[in-house]
């Protein structure tokens, strides 16, 4: 295992847990934030990994009751880490990310991703005393997780995706083909004009997703302290989002480029390379992942060491950080009794 150069950034507080912060390399130039979530125990180490938009403070660790999917995992006795990958966060972000956005190539794709992952799965092991990690990716982490482990499936004991693609040519209302993210000149092609480089997103569209999904039961599936929270970490995630009017925060558009690929049937990655354990969960209200990505990929795991599909009634989108009988209980249950002790 390569040794690995680490600075450890400071100590905060998230709902119940101590945090430590770690600032590790990747690819030259590039360092990654690399967060530990709890008590440090140096055995059953799961690393999560954020999807498209949001940075990993957002996503899995907001700080309020029933936001934080890592302290909870903690509690259940995993040794939780969560990872930014570069261009989010507390990460570092390429150097196109510091100019206005352009209608160009889309920055950090799933190779960018993957390798900042394996760094980051190398810390984690060499933490725990070289024990394998548990991977869990949420929407396009969860692409990047599925990803990784083709290629590096000895380093972990499990790979869980939620609410992610996989492969499929069914209409996808978001990014399939027909939609603003096609390439009208170029039918089948990603349309650059559509994301660039990167985008800015604002509260406004940052919860807008959400809100949509929920409609009439924002308040009573989520806690509004949720949602707050959700988005001002969202904002705060970027160190310039106080320099834009309305506040707003940066994402690459690389992850929505290959997601315009997959939603179109393109066949980034093989799940039939993995063979370490699978666990795939989707929310019955996902508009992210489609009933076809879940059947692909099962299809696909054929040399996975175990396979576990699971659909969560009423799950949304963003079940994990909705109120616990909307699937967020259920889901700590599945990974709980999925990875290994």
């Amino acid at each position: 295992m390569k040794t690995l150069l680490l600075i450890a950034a400071g100590v905060v507080l998230s709902p119940a847990q101590a945090s430590q912060q770690f600032n590790i390399p990747s690819a030259p130039g590039i360092s990654l934030a690399v967060t530990e979530v709890g008590q440090h125990r140096g055995k059953r180490p799961i690393l999560l990994v954020h999807g498209a938009r949001v940075s990993s403070k957002a996503s899995f660790d907001l700080p309020v009751a029933g936001g934080s999917l890592a302290s909870d995992l903690a509690a259940r006795g995993f040794d939780v880490y969560t990872l930014d990958v570069r261009g989010y966060g507390a990460s570092t972000r390429p150097a196109g990310m510091e100019v206005a956005p352009a209608a160009s190539a889309a920055l950090v794709r799933t190779n960018d991703a993957v390798e900042d992952i394996d760094a980051a799965v190398d810390f984690v092991r060499q933490r725990s005393g070289g024990s394998k990690v548990a991977l869990l990716g949420w929407a396009t982490g969860g692409q990047w997780a599925g990803h990784y482990a083709t290629l590096h499936s000895p380093k972990l004991s499990a790979v869980v995706m939620l609410n992610s693609l996989y492969r499929g040519t069914s209409p996808h209302p978001l990014i399939g083909r027909g939609t603003g993210m096609e390439d009208k000149e170029r039918p089948s092609a990603f349309n650059r004009a559509a994301c660039g480089t990167y985008r800015v997103a604002d509260a406004a569209s940052t919860l807008g997703p959400w809100d949509r999904t929920l409609g009439d039961e924002k308040d009573t599936a989520r806690d509004p302290a949720v949602a707050q929270a959700y988005v001002e970490a969202a904002l705060d995630s970027d160190s310039t989002s106080r320099q834009r009017e309305p506040r707003s925060f940066r994402s690459p558009c690389g992850a929505m480029e290959d997601s315009f690929y997959l939603a179109t049937g393109r066949q980034l990655w093989d799940a039939s390379l993995i063979t370490a354990p699978v666990l795939a969960i989707a929310g019955e209200k996902d508009f992210w992942s489609r009933p076809e990505d879940m059947r692909n990929l099962q299809a696909d795991l054929v040399h996975a060491a175990k396979v576990r599909m699971v659909l969560i009634p009423n799950g949304t989108h963003f079940l994990h950080l909705e109120r616990p009988p909307r699937g967020r209980a259920q889901l700590i249950d599945e990974v709980d009794s999925f990875v290994p002790r």
